[in-house]
């Protein structure tokens, strides 16, 4: 911190001399800085190119293997029936017909201010499972005590207008069960005991209640009208045991049969051979434009600049290796037979069209290659960015310790140019207060030749 000495005695701009000489000093501190700023420039791209590679890594094992790149299109001839196909699925065609729908049994009481039975009621499940329910107070508690059964059925109160005898209002308890045949179900105004014994009422049979729909699976027919007609059933609307990786769902019954179409598709391993040619192509050229050395001309001559790649040993091996891993033959013959070629710049690029070709003439040569190819980028993406070990996380947390490093040395010179500065002070302050003194000793001297004879008496 400077301080009020500028000129007191001497005239100087003490100030500006001490800050001129703190500046020459603080030139290794300076360089220090550039330094930091470089190597954090150098740690901003080495992660951007590890986030790349880490991307590149994950598209290409999910195209490593030709299970992972195999693909299937399934169509379906009815709207209301949808059907998925895995890789594992056979092409074909199958027909069939749309039976019926699954459905969950509904049924509702009778019309009731309260209810009017025993205060004990037994719940039979589909299975035959007893579960007695304690009627309660209200309706709202019985249908609470249903809901709490862990039976699957589900009650609810529904307003049912008023008894036209006395005016009160009334209610019906609705109750529904799990959708599919096996989701059946029965009430009884009763113990357990009571419905083995054939001695409790069947509440749904009572007067004024009602099954409103009954439970019941979902039906296909295949082979309708032939000997070989075969019904499959479904407690959902949805199959999945039809054929081997193909899944449907129906939504309606539908007069007309349906046909399920199974065929291959190339859209799989087409994205899969793009997103791993496209990734390395977009690493390959990070690279080469952060290794590239640039000269600008201007008013004070050239300057010559360096990308944060420059002479970087670690990214020049990764791009290498990336290459290879793309354009190195598989079983003997070049990827440029299946469209996947590099140009002179080192530019990688991708023929659709040729790639067709090639899938058409062998679809499962060329499925084999792509998952060669894919899975040696996989290799080289784990080896330089693995979280722990990778050479670039490496690279990334060497440069970081660096970096501290060099804030420390110059949190350092912070401290030993504050000293410096205050010695310098402290050195000025004194100068001053002894051109003081000596400004003082002779103004006296002065005063005393002032006061002495000029000459001597006779």
């Amino acid at each position: 911190m400077a301080m009020g000495i500028d000129g007191l005695v001497s005239g100087l701009d003490t100030t500006s001399l001490i800050d001129a000489l703190i500046k020459a000093e603080a030139g290794s501190q300076r360089l220090l800085a550039t330094k930091v700023t470089k190597a954090q420039n150098y740690i901003t791209d080495l992660q951007s190119l590890n986030s790349a590679l880490a991307a590149l890594t994950t598209n290409a094992a999910g195209a490593s293997t030709v299970d992972k790149l195999r693909g299937m299109s399934a169509t379906s001839s009815a709207s209301s029936v949808t059907v998925t196909a895995e890789a594992t699925a056979t092409p074909g065609t199958l027909t069939f017909q749309v039976d019926r729908l699954a459905q969950a049994q509904v049924s509702v009481t009778a019309a009731m201010s309260q209810w009017q039975g025993g205060p004990t009621l037994t719940l039979v499940d589909g299975a035959g499972v007893h579960r007695e329910v304690a009627a309660g107070d209200s309706l709202a508690e019985l249908a609470a005590n249903i809901n709490s059964s862990g039976s699957g059925v589900s009650a609810t109160v529904v307003a049912a207008g008023v008894d036209g005898v006395t005016g009160d209002p009334v209610y019906r308890l609705q109750l529904a069960g799990p959708l599919g045949a096996s989701g059946g179900f029965a009430l009884y105004d009763g113990t357990s005991a009571d419905v083995t014994a054939d001695l409790a009422p069947d509440v749904f049979a009572a007067s004024g209640a009602a099954t409103v729909s009954t439970a019941q699976d979902a039906a296909i027919t295949l082979w309708a009208g032939t000997g070989a007609a075969q019904q499959i059933t479904s407690s959902s609307n949805s199959f999945t045991d039809v054929l081997p990786g193909v899944g449907l769902t129906v939504s309606a019954v539908e007069a007309s049969p349906v046909t399920l179409s199974i065929a291959r598709s190339d859209t799989s391993v087409v994205n899969g051979v793009k997103a791993v040619v496209t990734g390395v192509s977009d690493i390959l050229a990070t690279i080469r434009t952060k290794s590239t050395v640039t000269t600008r001309t201007g008013g004070t001559g050239a300057a010559t600049s360096a990308g944060s790649f420059t002479g970087d040993r670690a990214t020049r091996d990764l791009a290498s290796k990336l290459s290879s891993a793309v354009m190195d033959p598989i079983a003997g013959a070049s990827p440029s037979a299946i469209g996947i070629t590099i140009t002179r710049t080192g530019t990688l690029e991708f023929d659709a069209n040729a790639f067709a070709d090639a899938m058409a003439r062998d679809a499962a040569g060329t499925m084999s290659a792509v998952a060669a190819i894919a899975a040696r980028v996989e290799a080289v993406g784990k080896e330089a960015s693995n979280t722990v070990d990778g050479t670039i996380t490496q690279k990334i947390t060497g440069q970081q310790s660096t970096v501290k490093d060099l804030q420390e040395r110059i949190s350092d010179w912070d401290d030993r140019l504050a000293v410096r500065r205050a010695r310098l002070i402290s050195t000025y302050a004194a100068m001053e207060t002894a051109l003081s003194g000596l400004q003082s000793q002779s103004a006296w001297l002065a005063s005393q030749l002032g006061t002495t004879p000029s000459g001597g008496s006779k």
